[in-house]
């Protein structure tokens, strides 16, 4: 069959189409970003960052339990007159896609007894709850319009350490440190300091499927940081030869087994105890702190819950001193935390006079040692409380939509971004997944998230999920 000129180039079309695509795809390929490559043996040695950071590290401040965060940094005056009265028709009504919250509660709002008031010249709106973190309303960066995807507490605290509902994957830490490593080689990279952990437990600092090296280290809030670093007298001397003979013996084991990278993770581990003889001990002398500073962080404080957290602050501070990549607290001192499903306004109360005063000693130290510029301080809960009653005086948990706050770390203080509606029920201006709180995490720290990723099973798996799903919260960088 004979074709025309203008037939032939018709059906060649699709073809040269096809050519074009392989030819920008190859180009693709070639320009993705390698796999970082870990060494096995220094796993936390420092590497670069994908582009300019605003931070260097990071304090987590996890307020575990839900916090009512309407009763604490998201004024919502139409609450306060509704106190009382049913809930508005025009709130039953909406689709409700992440378990029925309304369904266990009251058909009653309830405002808290708190009195409100605007501080710094950001006039931003504080409770009388937090009269010392609201002195630095012009470093924090309120976002009003987080939601999360579940309703329960321990895959809303996985989602929010790790990205995932379902407990497994890395958490925010692991992912931070086997993206940058850390500052100090002498200390682990992924700090933990809590007294009772997140529900769900060690899943939300675990490093999933990335190397050991990246699961996080509990310091202990009281005594020694670490237990057992000090070697008996008798064996100080040879301790380093003997180290030296494990580790080759090590060495020469894992080297017949390749694909075992637990074996790697173990042999750091031993090297790093062996490091951290030399800083680990130092960082819980909080006795050489100033009076002044023990006094601001709560220490001696009646209040043994406070004077607690207050510890937990001031031996974060000392650890982003000593180059430690990612330090995060939880406040529970109890199973509990801010759970107040029968006695919200007895749980705030108690949960604000134990966090607040060293909350804002520690932006205040970070602050005035010139940290805060470098260190990215995120505070947050797992999700926020219902404006409805439940039981007596209590509030259900709410996934549709809480507060949390940055401070430092290039976050351009002093403002809100997005909102829940008029009695705080959901998020309804710009609204922000808990990925996108992440993406803006491993933004600040010049991590781009698609970037940042870890072959397992034949997929890339990130932290954000799946790429190009995620944007940074608009706004928060100045």
């Amino acid at each position: 069959m004979i074709q025309t000129r203008r037939e032939f180039l018709e059906r060649s079309t699709g073809g040269f189409g096809t050519v074009a695509l392989a030819a920008l795809m190859a180009q693709d390929c070639r320009a993705a970003p390698p796999r970082l490559a870990i060494d096995p043996l220094n796993p936390l040695a420092e590497r670069l960052t994908h582009f300019a950071p605003k931070a260097k590290q990071i304090i987590f401040l996890f307020q575990y339990g839900g916090p009512s965060t309407f009763d604490l940094v998201d004024y919502k005056p139409e609450l306060i007159r509704l106190n009382g009265q049913p809930v508005p028709e025009s709130f039953k009504n909406q689709n409700d896609k992440v378990g029925g919250v309304l369904n266990h509660c009251k058909d009653e709002l309830m405002s808290g007894p708190w009195k409100w008031f605007r501080s710094g010249e950001s006039g931003l709106w504080f409770s009388d709850l937090l009269p010392y973190t609201s002195q630095f309303a012009d470093e924090l960066c309120m976002v009003h319009s987080m939601y999360s995807d579940s309703s329960n507490h321990a895959p809303a605290t996985y989602l929010l350490n790790t990205g995932a509902i379902l407990g497994g994957k890395p958490s925010l830490g692991s992912w931070v440190t086997y993206g940058l490593g850390s500052m100090n080689q002498n200390l682990p990279g992924y700090v933990l300091l809590y007294k009772v952990g997140g529900l769900g437990g060690s899943a939300n600092w675990s490093n999933g499927m990335l190397p050991a090296a990246f699961q996080g280290t509990q310091f202990r809030s009281e005594g020694p940081p670490a237990l057992n670093l000090q070697p008996p007298a008798e064996l100080a001397e040879v301790q380093r030869s003997t180290i030296d003979l494990v580790q080759r013996l090590n060495r020469t084991h894992a080297a017949g087994r390749p694909a075992v990278p637990e074996l790697d993770g173990r042999i750091a581990s031993y090297e790093l105890a062996y490091r951290m003889q030399s800083e680990a001990l130092e960082i819980g002398e909080l006795a050489h702190e100033t009076e002044r500073t023990q006094r601001d962080y709560g220490l001696h404080d009646e209040n043994k819950e406070k004077a607690l957290f207050g510890r937990m602050c001031l031996l974060s501070r000392r650890l982003i001193e000593k180059g430690v990549r990612f330090v995060q607290l939880y406040n529970a001192v109890d199973k509990l935390g801010w759970d107040g499903h029968e006695r919200s306004t007895e749980f705030h109360q108690r949960n604000s006079a134990q966090t607040d005063q060293p909350i804002a000693a520690l932006l205040g130290d970070l602050k005035q040692r010139g940290l805060l510029d470098s260190t990215l301080v995120v505070w947050a809960g797992e999700f926020g409380r219902t404006p409805m009653v439940q039981g007596n005086n209590g509030r259900n948990h709410n996934p549709y939509g809480f507060t949390i706050w940055m401070a430092g770390g290039g976050v351009r203080g002093g403002q809100s971004i997005g909102a829940t509606d008029e009695i705080g029920l959901r998020a309804v201006d710009k609204p922000q997944p808990v990925k996108n709180l992440h993406a803006t995490i491993l933004t600040a720290l010049g991590l781009h998230p698609d970037e940042l990723y870890f072959e397992n099973n034949g997929r890339q798996e990130r932290l954000t999920g799946v790429a190009q799903s995620w944007q940074t919260i608009p706004g928060v960088f100045g």
